[in-house]
C-alpha cells in the first residue's frame, strides 16, 4: 500500500521531496559506483527539479533520464530533456555534473527511435530512485489509458522502453515501461490539487492498471510514497 504524505503547500512539498530524493541518491552512491534517477517532465515538477539540482552530491556519478519523452526535438519547449537541462542540470548548479540520458533520437517514427535507445536506457537500470507524476486520467509517465501499447507496457516482461500513442497525448511518446518504473528501489509520486487527489483515490479503487496505469507504481514493493499538496 502506498504511503500518502500531505504538505501544507506546494513549495514545502517540492523542497521536502528534493531533500528525500537527495538522501536516497546519496545512499545509493555510498553502496555503488553510480546511481540512476528517473524524473517526470512537464511544468509541475520544475521547482522540485531546481531544488534537487542544488543538492550537494557527487552528481558526476548520477545518471538522469526522463520517465518519458514527447516525440519532439530537444529544442522544443515541450521536450522533457530540455526541461531537465534548464532545471536539474542547469549550468552552474551542482546537478549540471550529472549525465543526462535523453530519450530523444532521430528517427522517422517513435518505434525507430525507441529501438535506438533501448541499450542506452537498459544500461543504467534498475533505477535507484524514480519520481513520477500522475494525470487526472490516472496516467503516469506516458502510460495512458487507451494507449496503443499500454497492455504491452504494463506486462511484467515488458521491454525497458516503448513507443506510445494515446487519445490523451498531444504527440507520440517514448516511455519507460511499467516494469522499469516498478523495479525502482525508491518510488515517489508527485501530485497537487484536489483533482489529482481525487484521481489518486480513484486509482486505488480501480480494478486493474489498464484503467489506472499509475497503479503499476503504487502497487509495487516496497511501497511508493505519494507526495501531495493542495
Amino acid at each position: 500500500m502506498a504511503v500518502l504524505l500531505a504538505y501544507a503547500d506546494r513549495a514545502t512539498l517540492m523542497r521536502r521531496l528534493a531533500d528525500r530524493v537527495a538522501e536516497e541518491l546519496a545512499a545509493a552512491l555510498a553502496a555503488r559506483p553510480r546511481a540512476a534517477l528517473a524524473v517526470p517532465g512537464g511544468r509541475t515538477p520544475a521547482p522540485f527539479l531546481e531544488f534537487l539540482g542544488k543538492a550537494r552530491l557527487d552528481w558526476s556519478r548520477v545518471d538522469v533520464l526522463p520517465t518519458d519523452e514527447r516525440f519532439v526535438p530537444e529544442s522544443s519547449p515541450r521536450s522533457n530533456a530540455g526541461l531537465l537541462r534548464g532545471t536539474l542540470l542547469a549550468p552552474g548548479s551542482p546537478g549540471s555534473a550529472a549525465r543526462l540520458l535523453s530519450l530523444h533520437a532521430d528517427g522517422r517514427t517513435p518505434e525507430v527511435a525507441t529501438a535506438a535507445l533501448l541499450d542506452r536506457a537498459s544500461a543504467v537500470l534498475p533505477l535507484d530512485v524514480c519520481v513520477v507524476g500522475m494525470g487526472e486520467d490516472m496516467h503516469t509517465a506516458s502510460l495512458f489509458p487507451g494507449g496503443d501499447s499500454l497492455a504491452e507496457a504494463l506486462a511484467p516482461d515488458a521491454p525497458v522502453l516503448l513507443p506510445m500513442r494515446a487519445p490523451g497525448a498531444d504527440e507520440a511518446r517514448i516511455t519507460l515501461s511499467g516494469a522499469a518504473l516498478a523495479r525502482a528501489a525508491c518510488r515517489h509520486v508527485l501530485i497537487h490539487g484536489a483533482a489529482k487527489l481525487d484521481a489518486y483515490h480513484r486509482a486505488l479503487a480501480a480494478e486493474e492498471a489498464l484503467h489506472a496505469p499509475v497503479r503499476v507504481v503504487l502497487d509495487a514493493s516496497p511501497p511508493a510514497t505519494v507526495h501531495y499538496a493542495p
